[in-house]
């Protein structure tokens, strides 16, 4: 008789294998051939689709406008995160568990509901940023602006969920450490550097690679509020992946573009994990 924990088993390994397994063999697959489902083309053609987006403007324009996104929206999203969290553990707040719940309202909040407020937020005319700032820009309409619009967005809309995991932390720190550093003397700024911060490195580090990964395959927000524009201006990398799949329906380019994702996405977090093994021996 099968146990609940074979059938689990089995489950899984067929949930994987269809949701996982089979996705990334056909995007390396799909990558090495002319596919068109619209006109039912599958043709070999070896590594040409890779050549051809190693030699497209718009492919690394997208992946500067990916690292610029990834960037800011991280590092922001560990500094308000860190300092909210900081905060809210603190004595000085009331109602901190109010003020949790509150902060963390806007992760849980489907991307594309958000995207529309901010959509209504920007508009040149009647929206609230430029009301509250007294300034005058079409923010989703220029190029230099709409970028940093939608990143600015995105960091409110995440900031909580780094607030969250930082609180869970601090509330799990060993407390004699922090009282062995007050009898040697050790002031605030000192304590937080050189205990606090160490401490949570191993939080920092799972903020910053679930930020990459999720960060790197942003598309949704850019869709909802410029739909690519202006021009193209706030292409990244899956944006552009999701332009030629659904609307060029050329999913063989659409799924080289996919592997190069992948294995960049691969090696970054390879990378910052060994960073990160690295320093910990060090110290």
């Amino acid at each position: 008789m099968l146990s609940f924990r074979n059938i689990a088993v089995v489950l899984l390994i067929g949930y994987f294998a269809v949701f996982l397994v089979y996705p990334i063999y056909k995007a390396f697959a799909g990558s090495l051939h002319e596919w068109n489902p619209l006109v039912g083309t599958y043709r070999w053609t070896g590594f040409d689709n890779f050549r051809q987006i190693l030699t497209d403007r718009l492919f690394w324009d997208s992946m500067w406008h990916t690292a610029v996104f990834c960037a800011f929206a991280t590092v922001f999203r560990v500094i308000l995160g860190l300092g909210l969290a900081l905060l809210l553990n603190s004595r000085l707040v009331r109602f901190r568990n109010t003020l949790r719940g509150l902060f963390y309202m806007p992760t849980i909040t489907p991307l594309v509901a958000v995207s529309f407020v901010w959509l209504w937020m920007f508009d040149p005319q009647f929206g609230m940023i430029d009301r509250l700032t007294g300034l005058h820009i079409n923010w989703l309409h220029d190029p230099r602006w709409a970028l940093p619009a939608i990143i600015l967005m995105t960091i409110w809309k995440d900031f909580g969920y780094a607030t969250v995991l930082y609180l869970a932390g601090l509330m799990n720190l060993p407390r004699d450490v922090y009282e062995a550093a007050a009898i040697d003397g050790a002031n605030g700024v000192q304590t937080f550097l050189r205990i606090t911060l160490p401490l949570l490195k191993p939080t920092t580090l799972f903020i910053v690679i679930t930020s990459l990964i999720s960060y790197l395959q942003a598309y949704v927000q850019i869709l909802v509020m410029t739909n690519g524009g202006p021009g193209t201006s706030t292409y990244t990398i899956s944006y552009l992946i999701f332009d030629q799949a659904f609307q060029k329906y050329n999913f063989g380019v659409a799924s080289a573009m996919s592997v190069v994702l992948f294995i960049f996405t691969g090696v970054l977090t390879l990378l910052m994990f060994k960073v990160s093994g690295e320093t910990e021996g060090l110290s």
